[in-house]
């Protein structure tokens, strides 16, 4: 009887350990992020590409975010002739130090990944980062499978930095939101200033949405 108590005991911790986090997410921070409809014509993406949230698939895989009918070889494009294969991505109130963007990777276990096809680091457009998240408790900075997974507490003015071809660029919060994992309006190139897009799972080891976080450059 006291074996079967303890099992009881520790089950329900380990499931009140899963849930809380989404539990507390949603009431303490969720209602800051207000979806939006995407903004793009289908002509700009294939429409049966999508960003998807299916439980038994491997996300620290990128090309696995996208459908099969999606065009992959996008995915693992490499950069164009001339520029660096990697960067690095600082964002200080998260701790999260000088970690290596891989541009047209695929292995989110090994690197955050920039989407090809998207703008670099200090250049006019829209630069798309992937970064894998799990359940917050589990956070560290230096696991490439955890990096994200307080993505949430930025704010609106948080400073990102990004140091790309030994030039450091610094970027500040302007929008935090979600959307459905089906909208590609994240991959949108703005041509009117020098953004970043940042990309991870929400709520925080889950992939019911995705969490996207939108700064612009400014000066150092």
């Amino acid at each position: 009887m006291l074996l079967a108590i303890s099992f009881f005991i520790f089950g329900s911790l380990l499931l009140f350990s899963v849930i809380f986090p989404i539990l507390n997410f949603q009431l303490k921070y969720s209602s800051r992020f207000n979806p939006i409809s995407s903004p793009l014509s289908a002509k700009f993406y294939n429409k049966s590409s999508s960003i998807l949230g299916e439980v038994n698939t491997d996300y620290t895989q990128l090309n696995n975010w996208f459908t099969k009918n999606s065009n992959s070889k996008d995915i693992d494009s490499a950069p164009e002739h001339g520029n660096p294969s990697s960067y690095e991505l600082s964002i200080p109130i998260l701790k999260i130090e000088n970690a290596n963007v891989v541009v047209g990777g695929t292995d989110l276990k090994k690197s955050l990944i920039q989407y090809p096809q998207t703008a670099l680091p200090g250049q006019i457009g829209n630069a798309v980062i992937f970064g894998h998240s799990v359940l917050p408790q589990f956070f560290n900075p230096k696991s490439y499978v955890t990096i994200f997974s307080t993505l949430f507490k930025l704010k609106q003015g948080d400073e990102i930095y990004a140091t790309f071809d030994n030039i450091k660029y610094k970027y500040l919060v302007e929008e935090m939101f979600e959307i459905l994992p089906t909208d590609l309006s994240i991959l949108e190139q703005r041509f009117d200033g020098r953004y970043l897009t940042i990309v991870t799972c929400s709520p925080p080891g889950t992939y019911i949405r995705r969490l996207i976080i939108k700064a612009k450059i400014v000066d150092i």
